[in-house]
């Protein structure tokens, strides 16, 4: 048992890949430590602090909110200081938690014997997912191939900022805007897209679990066949969300100051936002609605069918015969026949959808406070509270 648990415990989301070693040969980290803090300082203070300085000598920090100086950029605080920070920060919580996930199918345990060299080898494919230099290489790729786009984006507006010269004869970035480009950006978007990476190598893990023999039961107390502990991993996820949304909510909010955004749709953009934040994190929950489908079906079949035989014994017993199908020899009494009655309602009640109320409130909380925050900027704040207390209670 102990080696089979090692093996499926082997999945570390935060370790690996091609990034992962150059901060280890940079002694950034170690496999013993990821120094989340002080990696999150460094990536921080080259995402953020280096344009500050910049801006600061260039005389664009400060300034009143029609210049568009540094420090008042909603998209620079997300971007390269929340966002930035939190993805390195939330690599020892993430990576723990579903390290705990993945010991649970071991030790609830809710493998079957059959079902331990296959989870072996699915943990082993999501390892050579997430160590796999071409996906880090597509990331690299991605941000670079987005911070390209901002660039073009950034020259089109004709009124200067922190970030471009405009004037009569030309536009050019200013020194800070060149760092955002070839630092700040890529350092952002290839974090962003590193992780995603990783969310669907998890998914795809637990989609293999999914397909293995498990040791469920109808009447398991959860309400789930005992698998009620996996729909808890988006809590996991729950920071990531919260930073993503930071992003987002920045974006809308200086939507919402340039008037390009109308008022009237903020509530449907919280809502597509919120849509799209549980699909992503729902996927890899879906394959085990399949599982669970078939687990009450198939106990409701069994249970239907012992229930008749009980239940006719029963009927036997108190009125001498049976009313119905009368001539059947049946002669077992109700003594010799478990009663099926708990087990046929307890799988009645099994919910196939892991994606449970109550796991999600935090994931929600995370993905709808920021852009509360950014919609508060033009918009009522009572209006928005209501807006976010219909979307909790769906």
């Amino acid at each position: 048992m102990s080696g089979r648990e090692t093996s499926i415990d082997d999945f570390l989301i935060a370790h690996g890949g091609a990034f992962y070693e150059l901060q280890k040969r940079l002694r950034l980290l170690h496999d013993r430590a990821l120094r989340s803090g002080p990696r999150a300082l460094l990536f921080v203070a080259l995402a953020w602090g280096v344009p500050l300085l910049l801006s600061v000598l260039a005389g664009h920090a400060f300034g009143p909110f029609a210049d568009r100086p540094y420090l008042l950029s909603l998209g620079v605080w997300a971007r390269f200081l929340i966002a930035v920070a939190i993805f390195v920060l939330m690599e020892r919580q993430v990576e723990e938690r579903l390290r705990a996930f993945l010991r649970h199918f071991v030790r609830a345990p809710l493998l079957a014997p059959v079902s331990f060299a296959p989870a072996a080898e699915a943990v082993t494919q999501a390892l050579r997912r997430r160590d796999s230099l071409t996906a880090e290489l597509v990331c690299f790729g991605l941000a670079c191939g987005v911070t390209i786009i901002s660039a073009f984006n950034m020259l089109d507006i004709h009124a200067s900022s922190w970030a471009v010269h405009s004037s009569a004869e030309a536009k050019a970035f200013t020194a800070a805007g060149w760092w955002s480009l070839i630092v700040s950006s890529p350092i952002f978007w290839f974090l962003l897209f590193r992780w995603l990476w990783r969310l669907l190598v998890w998914s795809l893990l637990l989609r293999a679990l999914a397909r293995l023999e498990l040791r469920l039961v109808a009447t398991h107390p959860d309400g789930y066949g005992g698998l009620a502990f996996i729909g808890r991993y988006p809590n996991a996820y729950a920071a990531f969300v919260f930073a993503i949304s930071c992003v987002v909510g920045a974006a809308l909010a200086e939507a919402l100051l340039k008037g390009a955004i109308a008022a009237a749709t903020y509530g449907y953009v919280m809502v597509a936002w919120l849509a799209i934040v549980f699909i992503l994190l729902a996927f890899p929950l879906h394959a085990f609605s399949r599982v669970l489908s078939e687990l009450r079906e198939q106990t409701l079949l069994v249970s239907s069918a012992q229930a008749t035989q009980y239940h006719r014994a029963v009927e036997r017993g108190v009125l001498g015969r049976n009313i119905s199908a009368s001539d059947d020899a049946e002669s077992v009494p109700a003594a010799d026949i478990a009663d099926p009655d708990k087990t046929f309602s307890a799988a009645k009640s099994i919910s196939t959808l892991l994606f449970s109320r109550s796991a999600l409130l935090p994931v929600s909380a995370a993905a709808l406070i920021p852009l509360v925050a950014g919609g508060a900027t033009q918009l009522p704040m009572k209006e928005l509270m209501t807006i976010v207390k219909r979307l909790l209670v769906l």
